[in-house]
C-alpha cells in the first residue's frame, strides 16, 4: 500500500516534523524512517558532527505513534490530532547519537488503547539492529480539554473580569 509522507498524518508544522517515510501503518503497529542527513528534515536538529543527539529518541518514537492515530482519524474523516506525551517507561538507548546518514526506522506496537488514551512498545532500528527501545504512554485530548490547556483560560488561571465600576475581579 502506498501511504502519504508522514507530514500528511501529523498536526505539526516544519521544521516540528521529523519524519519522512511511512512504510506501514495497521490496527495495531506504525513504521517510519528517517535519515539523518544535513541536508534533510533533521538538519535543524543535528550537533557539530551531523549527528541527531540521542534525546530526540523520544519525540521520533511519539510522532511514529502520532502517524498511527493521524491514519486511523484521516479513515473515519477526521484531521489529525494533537497529542500528548504523557510519559515513556523502560527507555533504553544504546547509542549517544545516531550517525550522518544512518537511516532510522521507526516501529510503534500499539499494546493498549481506550478511547483517548494510549501505550505503544516502540523500537528505533538502524541496519536492522535495535538501538532504542521503550513503551510510550499518550493521550489524545478533545477540544475543550486544549482550549482550557492553551487557549484563553489556561490551566490554572481564573478568568478575570470587570465589574460595573471598571475594576477588576477574579
Amino acid at each position: 500500500m502506498q501511504y502519504y509522507p508522514a507530514t500528511y498524518y501529523l498536526p505539526h508544522e516544519e521544521p516540528m516534523v521529523m519524519l519522512e517515510k511511512v512504510h506501514l501503518i495497521d490496527d495495531e503497529q506504525c513504521i517510519c524512517s528517517v535519515q539523518v542527513n544535513k541536508n534533510g528534515i533533521l538538519a535543524p536538529f543535528l550537533n557539530e558532527d551531523n549527528a541527531l543527539p540521542n534525546l530526540y529518541a523520544v519525540e521520533l518514537m511519539a510522532q511514529t505513534i502520532g502517524v498511527w492515530n493521524g491514519y486511523h482519524g484521516i479513515i473515519n474523516n477526521k484531521k489529525p490530532q494533537l497529542g500528548m506525551l504523557l510519559g515513556g517507561r523502560t527507555i533504553k538507548t544504546s547509542l549517544p547519537t545516531f550517525p550522518h546518514e544512518s537511516d532510522l526506522i521507526i516501529q510503534a506496537n500499539l499494546v493498549l488503547f481506550d478511547s483517548k488514551l494510549a501505550i505503544f512498545d516502540c523500537q528505533i532500528k538502524i541496519n536492522e539492529q535495535c538501538v532504542v527501545s521503550g513503551k510510550l504512554n499518550v493521550y489524545e485530548p478533545d477540544q475543550t480539554e486544549i482550549d482550557y490547556l492553551f487557549g484563553q483560560n489556561r490551566l490554572g488561571e481564573e478568568k478575570n473580569e470587570t465589574n460595573n465600576s471598571g475594576n477588576w475581579r477574579q
